[in-house]
């Protein structure tokens, strides 16, 4: 599972590592060491140009997305925070995902993410969770494997609204290796960039060729380390979140 990381390299950054084509100069997010379900996170996508067909290339983009993926066919907004991840072993058949599999994929840019650990409080002898943040060793940005959907809110009667349309996006997990599975037996599955302009490729809908990018995940070797508890909440924001601590108890 996945269910907070962090992402703060600024769109200028997230441009060259990408390589993207076209981002919306008046578009912004602050840096986030906390981000959380239904946050809007950076993703880079493609898409045809609007209006010219499926024949003109894809332009590569970067867009704010909202984490938490709400089925085209939802009734209501409120599924999407049960549906930040999708599960590799059965995203191409799960009714909420299939779709999304083959015509809309993403990466979502990421420092690294959070789990916990269940232990022993030393001292009481009761039941905790001990939060890590998992990164790439060499501090490159991890670029987790996503998809994403488009949602139209029946309450907006005027399709041209801006608020009509919303657009989410979930995240891929895998099982665990390296140091993610001494902490959770889950973790986000993230892609080498060998691999991205397949995964990307809105032409691309294979699904066995396109299963096949995320048999590896690609992090190189990952370090963890213990964090502040603070990260448990939501309202907690800054780059001290990401500091390792001892437990002095």
């Amino acid at each position: 599972m996945c269910g907070r990381y962090a992402s703060t390299r600024g769109p200028e950054d997230l441009v060259q590592l990408f390589q993207v084509t076209d981002r919306h100069p008046a578009t912004s997010l602050a840096p986030n060491w906390n981000v959380a379900p239904t946050d809007d996170v950076w993703a880079v996508l493609e898409r045809a140009p609007h209006d010219t067909g499926d024949t003109s290339p894809a332009e590569r983009r970067l867009r704010p997305l909202r984490w938490g993926l709400v089925p085209s066919w939802a009734k209501d907004v409120r599924i999407g925070a049960r549906m930040i991840n999708a599960r590799v072993e059965t995203v191409p058949e799960k009714p909420a995902f299939r779709s999304a599999f083959v015509r809309r994929r993403c990466l979502l840019p990421a420092d690294g993410f959070y789990e916990w650990q269940r232990t022993e409080d030393p001292v009481t002898g009761k039941p905790r969770k001990q939060p890590y943040f998992l990164h790439s060793a060499d501090g490159q940005v991890m670029a987790l494997a996503g998809l994403y959907e488009f949602w139209r809110d029946p309450r907006v009667r005027q399709e041209d609204d801006p608020a009509a349309l919303l657009t989410t996006c979930t995240i891929i997990t895998t099982e665990a290796t390296d140091a993610a599975g001494r902490v959770h037996p889950r973790m986000p599955l993230a892609l080498t960039p060998d691999h991205y302009d397949a995964w990307l490729d809105p032409r691309h809908q294979d699904p066995d060729a396109l299963r096949a990018l995320l048999g590896q995940p690609a992090y190189g070797h990952l370090e963890a380390r213990p964090v502040s508890p603070a990260v448990n909440n939501v309202r907690n924001n800054g780059p001290e979140l990401l500091d390792a601590v001892t437990d002095e108890r």
